[in-house]
């Protein structure tokens, strides 16, 4: 009878795990928590959905001032539109289409990386200070006009409108 009590003991006895195991599980978390908070940060994950009112689409000066480039998307009926509004090292509000004139086919768009916008097709860098309507053709970010009412920036649906054939 002792020995069937010492090998059931043996059995339910609690197993450790190995270090390797909880760093594993540690690693496994942190790019799990990383991954969702990316999809956070301006320029990574979904584009926030703007509405127009009256023809126009406004957002909070305040609101894109740090910057980052935030990323928006319009829709036109069964078109979307991804923009996104950037505040250049020159102080100055930049607002583009989030597509180019040459790589806009491939539907990939910009992402920033520091001071830069870079296409995420042909890796081309454009400083956030070239963003806007003197840079326009070629790889440049295709320009979308706006104007700073009071504390918002402004966008009219139809500049918005013009700007799905790139999409």
């Amino acid at each position: 009878m002792a020995h069937n009590n010492r090998a059931q003991t043996m059995t339910t006895a609690p197993q450790r795990k190995s270090p390797a195991r909880w760093l594993l599980t540690a690693a496994l978390v942190l790019a799990t928590v990383g991954g969702v908070g990316a999809f956070t940060l301006p320029g990574f994950g979904k584009p926030e959905k703007v509405q127009a009112v009256n023809g126009v689409v406004t957002i909070p000066v305040a609101k894109v001032s740090d910057g980052k480039a935030h990323f928006y998307r319009y829709s036109d009926g069964n078109k979307e539109v991804s923009f996104f509004l950037l505040k250049a090292s020159d102080g100055t509000l930049r607002s583009a289409f989030d597509a180019c004139d040459a790589c806009y086919r491939e539907k990939k768009g910009y992402e920033q990386q520091g001071d830069k916008m870079v296409c995420r097709n042909c890796n081309m860098k454009f400083a956030s200070t070239r963003i806007g309507p003197a840079s326009s053709g070629g790889c440049n970010p295709s320009p979308l006009p706006h104007a700073l009412t009071g504390a918002n920036v402004t966008i009219s649906a139809a500049d918005l409108k013009a700007g799905t054939r790139f999409f």
